[in-house]
């Protein structure tokens, strides 16, 4: 047993093995002093690294080898194979490296490595403010102090909290089977000890461009050489009779979602507005704590828009396994103390309702300060808006994608990550540009989608696999080219789609789902 409580496989390593157990690009899993450790090889280097993922532990033995990284099948994080770095979130701490040996044909782990200090840096920014504690600041914050940046750095939060794992607030949390301390990021003392400054339930009123400062709420003024914009996105509020009665709520941030732990104690019925992924995710979790639910939605099909008729009609089916009623083409006309009242008039009984139709960026910010604005703040390559030393990253950033042409901005977790680690990057002078093609994931009982590229719009829909036995693989297409894969059961080819779609080989793409 390892000190991580998992069962010890494979041979230990101190002892060695046969250098030819581990082909190139292959992958074994092992053990050192108790630990878990995973060899790899990449031509004539082996690496040995921990064998799990440092975001939630996904088994690196079932990922995949990308040139001299490692990549996690459960949620797309990449590490340096060569210095554990964590190259792209959603992890965020780095992999313990090992010293091996090879000699008389065999691989011998020799313990731990220590990790590599920072590179010297060649930067005049001397002081970074940036808006926003949701997951593009925090891996900004992060990446800054990472690759060795001294200067001051001013991370804003409007919420009271400390950075959190904003994904898990309609999944686990809220289901009950993940504790409230596996919520936040970071501690506050890590901030502390990062020199990074944390103002919470902290708000900027105005940012002045020409003057680089910003103003807070509370009439403070930060003066700032590089700006970063995350000021993510705000929900959709709807305007009914009986919106704001108490038992009424919209699930965004770690309030919200502790207000409806708050008043389901005891509760039988709940209704949910809304039927994309926050929707049916809350209803998946309210579903486990035994609370029968009602989902009304003016689609056809849940999901339909984003994950296609199919995989959506199936996605309904699963919640419909586990008791969920559907109530779709229709929309709330009121909402009272224990019903929700349709269009059409059916009554729903309601102890708890929970709004979920979408968000909006909020860019009010952006937009005074006179950065370019068009459904989004706009940004280059570099994630750099209008104003050079302004940059904005997650939801609010609209980018044009160097592999299709076309302008998108994306709400997704792990993409507000990457874009505020290059961001990051790019305020200490690397032009690092942004191409990572986007990931997300969405859990629903014990399946759980990956989908990796980008597809609003598509010509056909094809897919390998079995829909119905969640095992399968889907593909968007426009014309010849694949714009988005979504995996049921595959992690592996969702991994293998990624990368295809990063080299632009549509060939790989047809391969995986012809």
């Amino acid at each position: 047993m390892s000190s991580h409580g998992r069962e010890l496989t494979g041979p230990n390593l101190e002892q060695g093995i046969d250098a030819s157990d581990v082909s190139d690009g292959g992958l074994l899993v092992g053990h050192v002093d108790g630990q878990a450790v995973l060899v790899a090889r990449r031509g004539a280097d082996v690496f040995a690294v921990d064998a799990h993922c440092t975001h939630y532990g996904g088994p690196l033995a079932d990922g995949l080898v990308v040139g001299d990284t490692i990549r996690c099948p459960w949620h797309h994080a990449c590490f340096s194979l060569r210095t554990g770095k964590a190259e792209r979130a959603p992890a965020l701490n780095p992999l313990t490296c090992y010293s091996v040996s090879e000699r008389d044909g065999k691989l011998y782990v020799l313990g731990k490595r220590p990790p590599e200090a920072p590179r010297a840096l060649d930067s005049d920014l001397k002081c970074v403010v940036i808006v926003g504690a949701g997951a593009a600041g925090n891996a900004a914050a992060e990446t800054l102090r990472n690759e060795g940046y001294q200067g001051s750095v001013t991370m804003v939060g409007a919420d009271a909290s400390v950075p959190y794992d904003r994904p898990n607030l309609s999944k686990d949390y809220l289901a009950g089977t993940a504790p409230e301390e596996w919520i936040p990021l970071r501690s506050s003392e890590f901030y502390e000890e990062k020199g990074i400054t944390l103002l919470r339930g902290a708000r900027v009123d105005r940012v002045d461009a020409a003057a680089r400062s910003v103003t807070l709420a509370s009439g403070e003024a930060l003066r700032y050489d590089a700006l970063l914009l995350a000021t993510g996105a705000e929900p959709i509020e709807l305007s009914l009779p009986g919106v704001d009665l108490p038992h009424v709520h919209y699930l965004r941030t770690l309030a919200d979602s502790r207000a409806i732990l708050a008043g389901i104690e005891g509760i039988q019925r709940a209704v949910v507005v809304g039927a994309g992924f926050i929707g049916l995710e809350v209803a998946a979790a309210l579903r486990a704590r035994q609370i029968e639910v009602d989902v009304v939605a003016p689609d056809a099909v849940p999901l339909g828009r984003v994950l296609g008729p199919e995989l959506g009609a199936t996605v309904k089916r699963l919640h419909e396994d586990h008791g969920v009623r559907f109530h779709l083409g229709t929309r709330p006309a009121s909402i009272h103390e224990n019903s929700v009242v349709l269009e059409d008039g059916t009554k729903l009984r309601a102890e708890l309702v929970v709004l979920g139709v979408g968000v909006r960026p909020a860019v009010g910010l952006a937009e005074a300060a006179g950065l370019s604005i068009d459904r989004g703040v706009v940004v280059d390559q570099y994630l750099r808006t209008s104003d050079p030393s302004i940059y904005a990253a997650g939801d609010i950033a609209r980018w044009t994608d160097v592999r299709h042409g076309d302008s998108r901005r994306v709400e997704h977790w792990a993409v507000a990550e990457r874009q505020g680690q290059v961001a990051a990057l790019n305020m200490l002078g690397r032009e690092q540009p942004f191409d990572a093609v986007p990931f997300f994931w969405s859990a629903h009982y014990d399946a759980t989608i990956s989908y990796v590229g980008h597809a609003e719009e598509w010509d056909r829909i094809d897919v390998a696999g079995s829909v119905e036995a969640h095992d399968c693989a889907v593909a968007f297409r426009r014309g010849e080219k694949t714009l988005a894969v979504a995996t049921l059961g595959r992690d592996r080819l969702s991994l293998e789609a990624e990368v295809a779609l990063e080299r632009g080989d549509e060939a790989a793409l047809r391969a995986l789902i012809p």
